[in-house]
């Protein structure tokens, strides 16, 4: 079984080298389509000239016939050009995330920061380097936002997750079916853009139209004035008869106009992006899936009467595109004879009225699979890693061989049991040990189970807990709040959440820094007790050696573990395994001097 960098070596050279060969395609085809016409244009000077005029007519047509045909050709070659180029930015893509190069990525969820989340920031979900930029092969506006969503919002129940690792275990062998689903994405290009404006228009309806008497008056009057035009034309009727019924029909049009103009212009609008999604909406449902989770995402892709998305989409496509050829010079006359402005808007309206409301679900569902599309590329790219499993009852982290999953070949991986007795994970060490890596190594461990990833470790099981994290803190001079404050705002939120009864898996990095040692020391003491009683579950990172001596006291349900340090030639080296027990070296010093600070 090949290698998941090999496969994409493969398949990047493959859709290359077919780029390539279309692209010369290409170029034939527009030669062809220059000599067609220029060939086809010179045999019917020719025959026009010696008077061969039914042969120069034969030339003409064969020749507007053959242009157009190879035109078509050269648009479709074309189209299969950039589908092919797209596939190898796929692939190249996928490449960089082994060769550790993602960080080139340009989306990086920026938009999704937010400093006062319980966790995502701290834990860098979103922005450079990211967990987001790292994984996120969403293209669509709904696919982002659902996989932000699921990065940052616990699920409802186990069971929730269990689905979501199913479907992505699927996913995980569909390689080119992923694939070609981001490509079908990328080929719309309008990736960044809210739909929210067309699902309003969708949504609304113009009821007056699809008034039965309406109806009916708009398919008759028609048929009457034809009628009638066709006896003036015989001599049964005078031409003032049919002139008159023509005549009411241009004043029911001008009547309609302000209602019904506004209805064909947003089709003509939105016509293009509704289309967009056509072949995503295509690529879904000819896949046969097996999980329960994808098998129900595909089936709200069918109405009722089990008709598919796409050919729902078709078919507003050619109304819509019947709409558009309102420009046409002809139309002005066919539509005071047939009253074509009400036909369309009609057909449109009760196209909206029977799937309007579907396109926000259409939509959804493209989202959904976009998500689960991201986390299986993880579970793709990192066979080793394991599928997390998910418990009820006491809360409990149980971790072999856990690493930071964007670290990369620099990641060190360690072991770690969190639950009852001892539900709080005291971590002491000196200064760069990896303290703080190592809580955010759990955090968003914790945080890619929820979404129903695959986790960097060999095991992992959890329970179902809030995670909150107080990490990086700093000022913020518009609200005149110090570091210190904005720690202590972060910690009552965790004490809040406690109080609420939520079952709390805390992080504090540091804790209490920005207060003297006292301060820190009593502080800290207090809170663990009371976070622990609690029956939470946390890991607190501290220089406050004399923190450790809670293990000692039954009511912190705590235990020590810490990093250390060696020295060789003068220079300092970590080797970021957890220990048992508090941490018994300082570095300080040794770096103060390492940065040229002179110390007696």
């Amino acid at each position: 079984m090949k290698a998941p960098k090999d496969k994409y070596q493969e398949r990047k050279n493959k859709y290359g080298k077919l780029a390539e060969k279309q692209e010369r395609y290409c170029s034939i085809i527009g030669y062809l389509r220059l000599a067609v016409f220029l060939i086809g244009l010179a045999i019917s000077i020719v025959l026009y000239k010696y008077k061969f005029y039914y042969l120069c007519i034969s030339s003409v047509l064969c020749t507007v016939i053959l242009f157009f045909y190879v035109v078509y050709m050269h648009r479709r070659i074309w189209k299969n050009t950039r589908y092919s180029r797209v596939l190898h930015k796929i692939n190249e893509d996928c490449l960089k995330r082994f060769n550790e190069d993602w960080k080139s990525f340009n989306d990086m969820g920026e938009e999704f920061i937010d400093q006062q989340h319980n966790y995502s920031f701290d834990l860098d979900i979103f922005g450079r380097s990211s967990l987001f930029q790292w994984i996120n092969t969403a293209i669509t506006f709904l696919g982002r936002q659902r996989l932000k969503e699921v990065l940052i919002e616990r699920p409802n129940s186990s069971q929730e997750i269990l689905v979501r690792q199913a479907a992505v275990k699927e996913l995980v062998k569909k390689l080119s079916w992923r694939q070609r689903f981001q490509a079908e994405a990328l080929m719309i290009g309008k990736e960044s853009e809210n739909p929210e404006k067309i699902f309003q228009w969708l949504e609304s309806n113009y009821n007056d139209i699809l008034n039965p008497a309406v109806i009916a008056l708009t398919r008759i009057l028609p048929i009457i004035t034809i009628l009638l035009g066709v006896s003036y034309l015989i001599g049964i009727v005078k031409y003032n008869i049919p002139l008159l019924m023509i005549f009411i029909q241009v004043i029911l049009l001008i009547s309609g106009k302000s209602k019904i103009n506004p209805t064909l212009k947003l089709a003509e609008r939105f016509a293009e992006d509704i289309n967009a999604y056509r072949n995503m909406l295509k690529h879904i449902e000819t896949q046969a899936f097996s999980s329960e989770y994808l098998l129900m995402l595909k089936d709200k892709l069918y109405s009722k009467e089990h008709i598919s998305a796409s050919e729902q989409i078709k078919r507003f496509s050619r109304i819509a595109d019947s709409v558009s050829g309102r420009y046409n010079a002809f139309y002005a006359v066919l539509n005071l004879i047939l009253m074509l402005d009400y036909w369309y808007a009609i057909e449109l309206e009760k196209w909206k009225s029977k799937y309007g409301y579907s396109f926000r679900t259409w939509l959804e569902t493209i989202g959904e699979l976009e998500y689960l599309s991201s986390l299986s590329v993880v579970g793709h790219d990192n066979p080793e890693w394991v599928m997390p499993k998910i418990y009820e009852g006491n809360p409990r982290i149980l971790a072999e061989n856990v690493g930071h999953p964007l670290l990369g070949g620099k990641r060190v991986c360690n072991d770690i049991i969190i639950k009852e007795p001892e539900t709080t994970i005291l971590i002491t060490g000196s200064n760069m040990s990896g303290k703080s890596t190592f809580l955010r190594t759990v955090g968003i461990n914790l945080v890619m189970a929820y979404a129903g990833a695959p986790v960097c470790a060999e095991d992992f099981s959890c329970t179902l807990m809030e995670i909150y994290t107080s990490m990086r803190v700093s000022d913020n001079l518009e609200k005149s709040i110090s570091s210190f404050y904005a720690e202590l705002l972060k910690i009552k939120s965790i004490v809040k959440a406690s109080e609420r009864g939520e079952r709390v898996f805390f992080l504090l990095d540091e804790i209490f820094k920005g207060t003297n040692s006292a301060d820190r020391h009593s502080g800290a003491t207090i809170l663990i007790k009371q976070l622990s009683k609690a029956g939470n579950l946390g890991m607190v990172s501290t220089h406050d050696l004399e923190l450790g001596a809670l293990e000692k006291e039954k009511e912190a349900h705590l235990r020590n573990y810490h990093f250390t340090e060696f020295y060789k030639d003068n220079k300092i080296y970590f080797d970021y395994k957890l220990k048992s027990g508090i941490s018994d070296t300082r570095n300080a010093v040794f770096l103060m001097r390492l940065a040229g600070i002179s110390i007696e």
